[in-house]
């Protein structure tokens, strides 16, 4: 049996399992062990989600929580990079700042929204400031690894040579950190979802969060379902789509079989 399959066996096991799970899901909503206030049936909330669509909310709330993650993970990660290199890139820095570093990080980024919320009020500022802080650790952390992790020998020569300092960031580290980052930008991805709807459901921003938050005080359960299953659709599509990029990037490591 070759490689391509064993992939196509383990997708169909996949699809086999969720569809289990789907049928599970009906019969003890049939059975009613849970009451239909609490745990409607899969048919109930594909009803309640595909009518959200069609009436154009859930469609909104969706695309404003999934711009409010890319942002603010994008923002984490530009300024996680720009700090991890430097930080990175200097044994002597390294010294001085990490201490103080895995004191700060362990800080929940929920912990800061009254922070935020005192200075920027409740708007997209404090939203992004959050997912900022939380999802630039992990950001963070990888870069410093990835660059730290570079042979010395390497940053010797560069400077040996003349390299410029951007030229070494360019052709040295950010190439032999690819791995380390790719792995924090996948992390960061997930930490920025995470706190964007955590940050919605605490600020009021309209998203996912607050229809998921407002579903279930008024026991609107299919509708609170739906929400999640779009949130899940959207933890699912980012990851695909940040997996295929990863292996675009890193194509010339050798494939496990």
């Amino acid at each position: 049996m070759n490689i391509h399959t064993r992939r196509l066996g383990w997708k169909a096991a996949s699809i086999l399992v969720g569809a289990a799970f789907i049928y599970i899901w009906q019969l003890i909503a049939n059975a009613q062990f849970i009451p239909r206030v609490f745990l409607p049936g899969p048919d109930v909330t594909w009803v309640a989600l595909l009518s959200g669509l069609q009436s154009g909310r859930l469609s909104g709330l969706f695309l404003a929580t999934t711009e409010r993650m890319i942002y603010g993970w994008l923002l984490a990660s530009l300024v996680g990079i720009a700090i991890g290199a430097c930080i990175g890139m200097s044994r002597t820095l390294r010294a001085y700042v990490e201490p103080s570093l895995e004191a700060i990080r362990p800080l929940p980024a929920s912990a800061i929204i009254p922070i935020a919320i005192a200075l920027t009020g409740l708007g997209d500022t404090t939203v992004y400031s959050v997912i900022c802080f939380g999802a630039l650790w992990p950001m963070l952390l990888s870069t410093i690894q990835g660059f730290s992790a570079v042979e010395p020998t390497l940053y010797e020569f560069a400077r040996s040579i003349g390299m410029s300092r951007t030229a070494v960031v360019m052709r040295i580290a950010l190439p032999s950190s690819m791995p380390d980052l790719l792995a924090g930008l996948k992390l960061s991805l997930t930490v920025a979802l995470i706190l964007t709807v955590v940050v919605e459901m605490l600020t009021g921003q309209q998203g996912l969060g607050t229809w998921i938050l407002f579903a279930g005080r008024s026991y609107r359960a299919p509708d609170l379902f739906a929400g999640i299953i779009l949130l899940g659709v959207l933890g699912y599509a980012s990851t695909l789509a940040f997996s295929l990029l990863e292996k675009h990037m890193l194509r010339w490591r050798p494939q496990s079989e």
